[in-house]
């Protein structure tokens, strides 16, 4: 039994280990099946953040500043109470307001479920503190449908500016931008956007993070996100006990792309909810009735519409330059460049334009040939004027001279001489 047992454990042991790897596999391809394609190398959703090597033309200046070095990246600083922002942007903002300046920072973010997607190229807007005279007041987050193909939406924030607070707006545009660094929820984790990414003009949603009806909406994947960026609920940047996060090189360079500012129906959101007394914090306490809205938006269009030009022309140059670096490596690996003599040998190769001047030389024959009208034009001056003025002075008024002296004189002095022949016969 002894004997038995030992040849028994081993292959126990190996047929455990067999199963243990059919059974990773498995799961490795279901899990395989649930990422898109462009998913394989990692999270699909960095496609939104903008390429760091892409710069835009143009002086920096206070509203603008230099953007960071590439090698840093969005941490908390080590200033606590004396960090502010930049001064807010008026590129694709109206001036600013007595709405837009506060004295004090907003209340915390409150906690909701999100609304399911209504379909297709709508986009998460969301919930955020506004302010009025009478204070702070909640406007609730919506599905809204995108304005044109590729558009992502970057959502405003407090942030605080020379002794107050002032709001920076958000914007429409083609990658996610500096957003304070806070933390709406639903992929807006303070860094990018993890909800779902734009991909051949269809928008693939991240059913990890945001609410969506399958049964509705195919344009699905599941990527996990572990959120170590952001886990508060503060909803302003720089001040006493705000959040101390520095924008990216990649922000940067989404802040200087061209935008869209927000659309018409964000607009009556936000002028819905300052109506609304129930949505003031000074009411609610930090608890407005409505934190989500459930009717989508989409300011009467069926469908994302095609991007603007300059929109259009920034994707280009984004993708020229995102394709540049897997481009090098491939080329320089490549004997291709030297081995491209190909289209040096089709002149070579091609006979037509060797055979070209010599097939000329025949049309050369033709100006050659070709003065035969110019002969013409010196026989017909010639015909045309010498019958005409020789034919009919000559022919009319040389008979008729010559006919009438000679016709009538002739036959008289014949005939006197004739008539003496009666004298002759006298003799006889």
């Amino acid at each position: 039994m002894k004997r038995i047992g030992k040849y028994l454990t081993p292959l126990v042991v190996v047929a455990f280990a067999v199963a243990g790897c059919h059974s990773n596999q498995n799961q490795n391809q279901n899990a395989s099946q649930t990422q898109p394609a462009a998913a394989d190398n990692g999270d699909p959703a960095d496609a939104n953040l903008a390429p760091a090597s892409y710069t835009t033309t143009g002086q920096p200046s206070a509203q603008n500043p230099p953007a960071p070095p590439a090698d840093q990246t969005s941490a908390p600083s080590d200033e606590t109470e004396n960090y502010q922002e930049a001064p807010p942007p008026t590129d694709y903002a109206t001036d600013e307001t007595d709405e837009d300046v506060a004295p004090q920072p907003p209340p915390t973010l409150p906690d909701y479920d999100q609304p399911p997607c209504p379909g297709d190229g709508y986009i998460w807007t969301p919930g955020y503190w506004a302010y009025a005279p009478a204070g702070y007041y909640w406007v609730p987050g919506a599905w809204v449908l995108a304005p044109w193909e590729g558009a992502l939406w970057t959502p405003g924030y407090w942030g605080f500016y020379s002794g107050r607070y002032h709001w920076y707006p958000g914007y429409w545009g083609l990658h996610i931008g500096f957003y304070g660094g806070v933390n709406y929820g639903f992929g807006y984790f303070g860094n990018g956007y993890e909800g779902g990414y734009w991909r051949q003009n269809q928008f693939y949603y991240n059913t990890a993070v945001t609410h969506v009806n399958e049964t509705v909406i195919h344009n699905v994947y599941n990527y996990h996100v572990v959120n170590r960026y952001n886990t508060s609920r503060v909803a302003y940047s720089g001040g006493h006990d705000g959040l101390n996060y520095r924008p990216t090189p990649q922000q940067w360079s989404a802040r200087n792309e061209p935008h869209t500012a927000p659309l018409p129906a964000q607009r009556t959101i936000m002028r819905t909810s300052m109506q609304n007394h129930a949505q003031f914090a000074s009411v609610n306490h930090g608890h407005p009735q409505l934190v989500a809205d459930n009717r989508p938006m989409n300011d009467g269009r069926r469908a994302p519409e095609a991007p603007p030009a300059s929109i259009r022309a920034v994707a280009e140059r984004t993708a020229a330059v995102e394709n540049r670096p897997a481009a090098r490596p491939a080329n320089e690996a490549r004997p291709a460049p030297e081995a491209r003599p190909t289209p040096a040998s089709r002149p070579e190769a091609r006979p037509a334009p060797a055979a070209r001047p010599e097939e000329r030389a025949t049309p050369a024959a033709r100006p050659e040939a070709r003065p035969a009208p110019t002969t013409r034009p010196e026989a017909r001056p010639e015909a045309r004027p010498a019958p005409r003025p020789e034919a009919r002075p000559e022919a009319r008024p040389a008979p008729r001279p010559e006919a009438k002296p000679q016709a009538r004189p002739a036959p008289k002095p014949e005939q006197h001489p004739q008539q003496k022949k009666p004298e002759d016969n006298h003799p006889h």
